[in-house]
């Protein structure tokens, strides 16, 4: 692990830096030498760090839904050049150029945080050892070797000897103690991260492998940083379980206010929209009226979760506009839409009952001469159209006996 960290020894300089920079302020409140200016300083070094990579983080959740999206197409490819791999290769890499997607764009946070990572640590084994580095000068380093977290200094590991622990003022058992619940809660805490993304903001109606994948990785992870945690001093399970924490809130944000479509999450999500729009009237908000526009905007390609809050939004009285908005309407007419259904047409009359029409002309002209008559005072009592009927039945009845059926006027002879 030294070894490694040395390869990042160059930004040790900065990183060293920014620590110092955050101890001045927290040793002015808390005093210089405690474990809470030091442990506050790396805790504010990954906010900052964090907070550089959120532009990173947002990409990466893109990149994972688009690798989801792409799962069923990336499995076709696979089964249709099983035997071919070079072609395989060569039509994955074809898919992920035209949809703009990079596999390797959900590992990018942290691989950035990767030389961050092991100058923290390059920087707490000199603290250990009591050299200088970086901005770290020998009195600052003498300071740093003094705090503790919990009983146990910032510098210390879990498998330190008793005799590297006492020279740093500290009993072996606090040491390990510390680390242990350190170590649970940093592998906890990813676990919950993998799980929550799994559970919640996954399409669950879309099965790949790459859901398998994901899912293997929820318990791997774990298991890793609890196997590596052990060779980490204090401050850098400090640092590590800031980021993990950091981590599960910034992506509990974006599961809540924007979900993966088809997930539970998006689920819940309509649902709160639902419950808003019911309370206010209206669509509160640029980005909930943009979830209404795209849901409006797709259609019969509407997930479950889509179809059912444009129809709870109808069983409430709100039909849901193209622009994002909502007006009022009658629930049975809004819920109509929602549904699809289209008012019926007039029943179209049979094609007998047509022609029975077209070869009585006299009977339907002798009917409206009457009913021209009638208010001029005609003592001649009005008929009913009853031959018309007849000759109807008639019609079908010489067609049942192999009569030829008349040709209908606007057939060519």
């Amino acid at each position: 692990m030294d070894t490694i960290a040395s390869l990042f020894s160059f930004i040790t300089t900065p990183v060293s830096w920014i620590i110092v920079q955050f101890h001045k302020l927290y040793g002015a409140i808390f005093g210089p030498d405690t474990g809470w200016a030091w442990g506050l300083s790396i805790v504010s070094l990954v906010i900052v760090i964090r907070i550089c990579l959120i532009p990173l983080f947002v990409k990466q959740i893109k990149s994972m839904r688009n690798m989801q999206a792409l799962q069923p197409k990336m499995k076709a490819i696979q089964e249709r050049y099983k035997n071919d791999r070079q072609r395989q290769s060569e039509e994955m890499m074809k898919l992920y150029k035209e949809t703009g997607t990079n596999p390797l764009s959900s590992c990018l946070p942290i691989l950035l945080q990767s030389p961050f990572f092991f100058a923290l640590y390059h920087v707490l084994s000199k603290i250990a050892s009591g050299d200088t580095i970086g901005s770290l000068n020998q009195q600052l380093v003498d300071s740093a070797r003094e705090a503790h977290i919990f009983g146990a200094p910032i510098a210390a590991k879990f498998m330190d000897d008793p005799g590297k622990v006492e020279a740093l003022n500290a009993s072996l058992t606090d040491v390990r103690v510390v680390t242990a619940i350190m170590i649970v809660l940093m592998s906890a805490s990813q676990f919950f991260t993998q799980r929550q993304l799994m559970q919640k903001n996954v399409d669950l109606t879309v099965k790949t492998p790459y859901m398998q994948q994901q899912k293997m990785l929820m318990y791997i992870f774990p298991i890793i940083f609890a196997v590596m945690g052990i060779n980490f001093p204090v401050g850098v399970l400090v640092y590590w379980l800031t980021t993990n924490v950091w981590t599960m809130g910034q992506q509990m944000y974006v599961i809540n206010q924007n979900p993966t479509p088809g997930s539970k999450a998006q689920e819940h999500y309509l649902e709160r929209l639902v419950k808003s729009v019911t309370h206010h009237g209206e669509v509160r908000g640029r980005r909930k009226r943009n979830v209404v526009q795209t849901i409006v905007a797709k259609g019969p390609d509407r997930n479950d979760n889509e179809r059912r809050f444009v129809s709870a939004l109808a069983k409430a009285g709100f039909s849901a506009q193209a622009d994002g908005t909502v007006k009022k309407a009658d629930p049975a007419v809004a819920e109509a839409e929602a549904a699809g259904v289209r008012r019926q047409q007039p029943k179209r009359q049979t094609k007998a009952k047509r022609q029975a029409a077209t070869t009585q002309p006299g009977v339907a002209k002798t009917s409206l001469e009457k009913k021209a008559d009638g208010p001029q005072g005609s003592a001649e009592p009005k008929q009913p159209a009853k031959p018309a009927a007849g000759s109807a039945r008639q019609t079908k009845s010489g067609q049942r006996k192999g009569q030829q059926r008349p040709k209908h006027p606007s057939s060519k002879k």
